[in-house]
């Protein structure tokens, strides 16, 4: 009994993270893919980590209000940057995007060249800590996401080229630091991808993925003791093909 309760303190808080982003990110997974900048939440989740590792540079307290100022500071930034070369020169736009990223992970590894514990940092900001999120933290980021939610149901489109990549931008650099670049990316892309063709009930398919993603990764990386974040990724491209199966074969 004792080790099912702590199983499920563990496991429990991790699942409502990954639901989490996985409800604020699939809706903007369908506008990247439409865009097509599959890229761009690499560039700014990449650039909000390097502004974590610098205030942790500073020395500032990890969770303070300082280090999410850093982080938001720089993926807006980074979110205003990527508006204006969209104006700009649109053609080579996921070719900036790439150079973005590249710039904001040489960065971050140059930052931390000193620092002892760098390679660690760089593995956080990458795969994440999501077995260790505090429950305390989720209630905050649940208002959070259901703000940003709000805004993008509510104005949509009118939000403009600024407006999106500014909510863009915010969503992301919360959910980087709650489940890492790896599973932000995934959750952004793959049940949008997932989905591409569904003419029917898209967003609920793609919720769907991002559930089966985080639930089975997390059962089968406790059952098989490998990294959850890994896990969670293959898992969810597995549910990826699955559902995408599924609904052709419907179709047909």
């Amino acid at each position: 009994m004792n080790d099912t309760a702590e199983i499920l303190g563990i496991l429990g808080p991790a699942l409502i993270a990954g639901l989490l982003v996985t409800a604020t990110l699939v809706p903007f997974g369908f506008e990247v893919l439409k865009r097509g900048i599959v890229f761009i939440d690499l560039a700014v989740a990449q650039i909000a980590g390097v502004g974590v590792i610098l205030a942790d540079f500073l020395g500032w307290e990890p969770q303070g209000v300082a280090v999410q100022v850093s982080a938001l500071a720089a993926a807006l930034s980074t979110a205003f940057l990527l508006t204006w070369t969209e104006k700009r020169w649109p053609e080579v736009q996921e070719a900036i995007i790439g150079v973005v990223f590249v710039l904001g992970a040489s960065g971050a590894v140059l930052i931390l060249a000193s620092n002892p514990h760098g390679g660690e940092h760089l593995k956080d900001l990458l795969v994440g800590q999501i077995l260790w999120v505090s429950p305390a933290r989720l209630p905050l980021q649940a208002l959070i996401y259901a703000a940003i939610l709000a805004l993008w149901f509510g104005l949509g489109a009118r939000l403009g080229r600024i407006g999106f990549y500014a909510l863009f931008a915010c969503a992301v650099t919360f959910s980087v630091q709650l489940v890492g670049l790896y599973l932000v990316f995934a959750s952004l892309v793959v049940p949008a991808l997932a989905t591409y063709y569904a003419t029917r009930r898209r967003l609920l398919k793609a919720y769907a993925v991002g559930l089966l993603g985080y639930a089975l990764g997390l059962l089968g990386s406790l059952w098989l003791d490998l990294p959850s974040g890994a896990m969670i990724v293959w898992t969810m491209v597995l549910a990826a093909v699955l559902v995408s199966g599924l609904g052709r074969r419907s179709v047909q």
